[in-house]
């Protein structure tokens, strides 16, 4: 649905992005994730149209945004970082004002504004100046102006900045609640925002490709090493010496309560570890895959801790 090839964005000297290449498939949330000043927002105003790539190529539902860019804006929703709203109007009558400039159709004008209101949960302040509500409500009224023409793909930059918990919660459901009927891609610095929302992430630093995927292929491709984190009624420096008895197993750790036993990628002790634990009845409590979350991922690509 969005596939992006060696897309490279310059500034006069600047290199805002750089050889970017990355694909979501259709009906998918994907995450744009990387730190302040990454070449998040750069890429996705090239995507939207608004601004002009240096080099490289982008499509979007097989159309290509530089070529057939009028096409492209009419099946993207775009909320961008900055809200433009306009505050002395009341809630319906900006939505009515967007419907117009996106060229909907008058006699389909009413039912798209009262099915963005309706989505967006906005029927309690519909009648309301936009100045008069609050920050949660016009994050509100900014994605429903992206979605009132009925867009196939929605691309949200930083959908959540500025809002106090409740709200942050209240806008991650409005997204998922989106999920199947439209392709979205969401720009964010926010480790939550993708592990709660995205089925999947792009990582980018500097305006350079760090990784890209699902979160599992993310996750499983970049572990070193397997092994299991097990909980057991036994505890002590003694039990942690007996796993690290096992012939293969690389490393032990107790964190917490918590037994951390580690092998090479590609081999399998848990036969070996159940076995010990029912020869010395240290009494099995709970056993699961250790692997790496997002989160430790994010932290050592965007330190360099991984080599690409």
């Amino acid at each position: 649905m969005i596939e992006v090839e060696h897309l490279t964005k310059k500034y006069g000297e600047l290199v805002a992005v750089k050889d970017l290449s990355f694909k979501v498939d259709e009906g998918k949330i994907w995450g744009l994730l990387g730190p302040n000043a990454a070449g998040k927002t750069t890429t996705m105003r090239i995507l939207t149209g608004y601004i002009p790539a240096t080099d490289g190529k982008a499509t979007v539902a097989s159309l290509d945004i530089f070529e057939q860019s009028n096409q492209v804006k009419k099946i993207i929703g775009y909320l961008p970082e900055i809200l433009p709203l306009y505050p002395e109007m009341t809630v319906h009558s900006f939505l009515n004002f967007v419907s117009e400039i996106k060229q909907i159709p008058s006699s389909q004008k009413k039912e798209a504004v009262d099915k963005a209101v309706g989505i967006s949960g906005l029927e309690s302040v519909r009648g309301r100046l936009i100045r008069n509500i609050s920050r949660g409500f016009k994050q509100r009224v900014g994605v429903a102006q992206a979605l009132i023409h009925d867009p196939q793909i929605l691309i949200l930059d930083e959908p959540t900045q500025g809002l106090d918990p409740a709200q942050i919660i209240e806008i991650r459901q409005l997204i998922k609640s989106l999920k199947g009927e439209r392709t979205i891609l969401i720009s964010t610095h926010i480790l939550a925002e993708v592990t709660q929302v995205c089925d999947g992430a792009v990582i980018i630093n500097e305006g350079i490709l760090m990784a890209s995927g699902s979160l599992e292929d993310l996750t499983a491709s970049f572990k070193e090493k397997e092994g299991v984190a097990i909980k057991l009624r036994e505890e002590g420096k003694e039990v942690l010496s007996l796993f690290g008895k096992i012939p293969g197993v690389a490393r032990v750790s107790l964190e917490d309560d918590e037994f951390k036993i580690e092998w090479a990628k590609g081999k399998d002790f848990r036969d070996e570890v159940t076995r010990l634990i029912v020869e010395k009845d240290l009494g099995l409590i709970e056993m699961r895959p250790l692997g790496i979350g997002i989160e430790d991922l994010y932290i050592r690509i965007i330190s360099g801790g991984i080599e690409q």
